[in-house]
This record gives C-alpha cells, sequence and structure tokens, in this order.
C-alpha cells in the first residue's frame, strides 16, 4: 500500500479522497489555489502545497505545479478526483514517468476512451452497442450533409474530445445544419483545443442509464450494477439514483455482463462507468468515464462497498478480492447535487456561507466540503455538496430525501435546494416516469 497521496483536486470530492486514505492508514497531501487557503481539505489532509493563483489553469490544471508539489512531498501516488486533470492521459503518463502511480487507468485507457470516435469504434469491437451515427470526425458540411441523410434527423453534434454538456449542438432540419456545424465545431475549439465533431442521431425519449466497473488491469473486472442519470439540464446531471427504477433484472444483468465481458478483453485498470442511452428497451453506448464518477455515493449505498477505496488498492497492485457475486443491490439511493446558485434563473451565487445546518439520521450522507464562515470562490464548478438518501425501497428513499432536503440548511447565498424539493415531489418522478429531456419541459411549463 502507498504511504502518501497526493490529492490533485478540491472540494468534496478532494475530502472524500483524504477519508478513504485515512481508512487504509496512508497520509495525504492536498494541493491548492490561493483561493482555497481556507478550504477544508486543505485543513483535513496532512499536508498542504499551496500550487499557484485561483484560474484553474494556473493552480489545479497545472502539471508542472503538482508533479513538483508531489515530488516535494515524496508522494508515492497522485489520486485526480473528478474533473480537472482526471481524464488527461499526458497527466496520467507524467506521473508514471517521474516514479510515481497515477490512481486511476492507464494513459493508453485514458486515450482510448477520451476521444469518443475511438471510444465507439472500440466498444463496438468489443460487442457494446453502440448509437447510430457518422463512420469517424466530420469537418465539412458536404459531409455533414451525407452523414445526417444515412442516419436521418434529428441528430446530435458532438465534439470528439467533448465533456461536460460542452461541444454539443441538436440538429432538427438539413436547414439548420450549416450554422450547426460551425458552431459546434467553434465551442469544440474553445473548450478543448480540438474542433473535431462527430454526429449521432438523436434519440427521442432516451434515458442516461451508467455502469459502474472496477478492473484490476490483470483481465478481472467487476460492475456495481447501474445508476439512472436522466435527470439532466443542459446535459449536466442535477440528480442521479440507483437502481434504474426503467430496468428490471433481467435487463439490468444483460447490460452489465456485457460491459464487463468487454473491460476484461482490454484488461481495464481502476474505476470506470460506461454510460448508455436507453430507450424502447434498447441501450446505446455514448461514452467511457475513465475516472470515479460525481455520482459514486449512490452506488456506494446500495452495495455497502468503499469505490474510492477499492480505486487506491487496484492502484497499489492489490487484486480485487470481492467475486461479482458478493455485489448485490441492497435497497434503493438517490443522490440530488446541491449547487450554489439561483434555483430560478441559475446564476452562480458565490460568496460567504453565513449559517450551515446538513441534515442527518438513518440512510442520510453528505459528501461537502463547506462550512460556516467559509467563502465560496467564483472561480470553479458551483456544486458545493452532494446529498445522498438511502432506504429499503425507491418510495421510502423518496421521503426521506424530502425530509433531508428541508433540513439543510445553507445561509447566505442562494443554493438549488428549493429546486430539488419540487422535482421530488413531482408525479412523474415519484412514478419513475422521466427521461433525459423532462427536466428542461418541466422547468418550462412550471
Amino acid at each position: 500500500m502507498f504511504r502518501k497521496v497526493l490529492i490533485a483536486n478540491r472540494g468534496e470530492i478532494a475530502l472524500r479522497v483524504i477519508r478513504a486514505c485515512r481508512d487504509l492508514g496512508v497520509k495525504t497531501v492536498a494541493v491548492h489555489s490561493t483561493a482555497d487557503d481556507s478550504a477544508m481539505h486543505v485543513r483535513l489532509a496532512d499536508e498542504s502545497v499551496c500550487i499557484g493563483k485561483p484560474p484553474s489553469n494556473e493552480s489545479y490544471m497545472s502539471m508542472p505545479a503538482i508533479i513538483s508539489a508531489a515530488t516535494i512531498t515524496k508522494a508515492d501516488a497522485i489520486h485526480p478526483g473528478f474533473g480537472f486533470l482526471s481524464e488527461n492521459a499526458d497527466f496520467a503518463q507524467m506521473v508514471e514517468d517521474h516514479q510515481m502511480v497515477f490512481i486511476g487507468p492507464t494513459a493508453e485507457h485514458i486515450n482510448m476512451m477520451g476521444d469518443k470516435i475511438i471510444a465507439k469504434r472500440t466498444v463496438k469491437d468489443l460487442g457494446i452497442p453502440v448509437v447510430p451515427g457518422s463512420d469517424g470526425e466530420i469537418r465539412d458540411i458536404v459531409k455533414a450533409k451525407k452523414a445526417c441523410e444515412e442516419i436521418g434527423y434529428p441528430v446530435l453534434l458532438k465534439a470528439t474530445a467533448g465533456g461536460g454538456g460542452r461541444g454539443m449542438q441538436l440538429v432538427e432540419s438539413a436547414d439548420k445544419l450549416q450554422e450547426s456545424l460551425q458552431k459546434c465545431q467553434q465551442e469544440a475549439k474553445m473548450a478543448f483545443g480540438n474542433d473535431a465533431v462527430y454526429i449521432e442521431k438523436y434519440l427521442t425519449l432516451p434515458r442516461h442509464i451508467e455502469i459502474q466497473v472496477v478492473g484490476d488491469g490483470r483481465g478481472k473486472v467487476l460492475h456495481f450494477w447501474e445508476r439512472d442519470c436522466s435527470l439532466q439540464r443542459r446535459h449536466q446531471k442535477v440528480l442521479e439514483e440507483a437502481p434504474s427504477p426503467a430496468l428490471n433484472t433481467e435487463q439490468r444483468t444483460k447490460i452489465c455482463e456485457t460491459v464487463v465481458k468487454a473491460l476484461e478483453k482490454i484488461k481495464y485498470r481502476g474505476a470506470g462507468t460506461v454510460e448508455f442511452l436507453y430507450e424502447n428497451g434498447e441501450f446505446y453506448f455514448i461514452e467511457m468515464n475513465t475516472r470515479i464518477q460525481v455520482e459514486h455515493p449512490v452506488t456506494e449505498m446500495i452495495t455497502g462497498v468503499d469505490l474510492v477505496q477499492m480505486q487506491i488498492k487496484v492502484a497499489a497492485g492489490e487484486p480485487l478480492t470481492l467475486e461479482q457475486k458478493d455485489i448485490q443491490i441492497n435497497g434503493h439511493a438517490i443522490e440530488c447535487r446541491i449547487n450554489a446558485e439561483d434555483p430560478d434563473n441559475f446564476l452562480p451565487s458565490p460568496g460567504k456561507v453565513t449559517g450551515y445546518h446538513p441534515p442527518g439520521g438513518p440512510g442520510v450522507r453528505v459528501d461537502s466540503a463547506i462550512y460556516t464562515d467559509y467563502s465560496i470562490p467564483p472561480y470553479y464548478d458551483s456544486m458545493i455538496a452532494k446529498l445522498i438518501t438511502h432506504n429499503s425501497d425507491r418510495e421510502q428513499c423518496i421521503r426521506r430525501m424530502n425530509s433531508a432536503l428541508y433540513e439543510y440548511l445553507i445561509d447566505g447565498i442562494k443554493c438549488n435546494i428549493p429546486l430539488q424539493q419540487r422535482i421530488i415531489a413531482q408525479d412523474d418522478f415519484i412514478k419513475g416516469d422521466y427521461n433525459i429531456h423532462w427536466l428542461e419541459k418541466w422547468m418550462k411549463l412550471k
């Protein structure tokens, strides 16, 4: 096992990794920008190093600064969390080149799944169903028109290096194609430094289903069942739950086993999530995230497995001791993302937290890094907490979430707790009858 792990991240995920390391008897190093001098992950880690100014590209995205901090503190490994450099193959390779361990997949696997075109080709060859789309990237309008005619409108233009809902354009008819292609290419270039775009069939009423896996790098891969992440706004997840209310035992078992068999063939290492659109009983691969996910707690709650500890153990060379039969679904879990933003217009709401009371009780978990008198900086993602509830079934879990949301008090800033309260009270949500477009349609009607 490692002696010391540097955490190349901030906020609640940095705290989550600190907890996992402490349980394993591993020392931790926090890195931080000058805006995060008083952040909780800095206060609770065994050591801390300031690596730059508030902008991410001058701190949390600075590979030289992070490697230097790890070298100075004599860290054995680096955990990237999610976001920032977590899916950067160059960073993963740089860590290894400096005789440290990257707690995640190999650079080869990150590259393989990081480019969505390559990822689709790879998983298709491995036996995973994919969304109908263009055969490779599209750079000009002639090829785009031909591809759209073959696929059929509506279509979705997507950046090959995209993520987080950026670099995507819905095209419903041929007369909008050229304008949308140019806009998508420009957005992709600005966001990812790569203007390559591909085209996929736009599914009308799909759900977003993702399969959680962990592999040991030797050919053994375990799945931890699925999560339903269909409640989204502008392709950003708002609420997640596990298991999905849309699937039966046969459906979830089949798709999970398909994913495991595919990833065993490439000897995948570390935690990962294979994401699908699900419509009319069919699954269509959209992407794989080669990291721990924001919503991993719902899976931990229904399986009783510490996924972050498992990540660390696998990276340290330990074998997977669990067997697939040991991983059973126990009850139901829901996660609400709590963001520092206006619940009506979604404008960010950074500032000082003047009062803070997290909910508690059986089956309630709060992953957060904020506290009373903490000042939320304006430079980073607006998510400030994750509220997770677990109970014996979905109906009881919703009731527990309702109670927890009303007990959760955050003063001094605006946050989206009122929105989450309204969502879980809707009949469609209570019945489990929703898809990836439901939330935005409901918000326009309310």
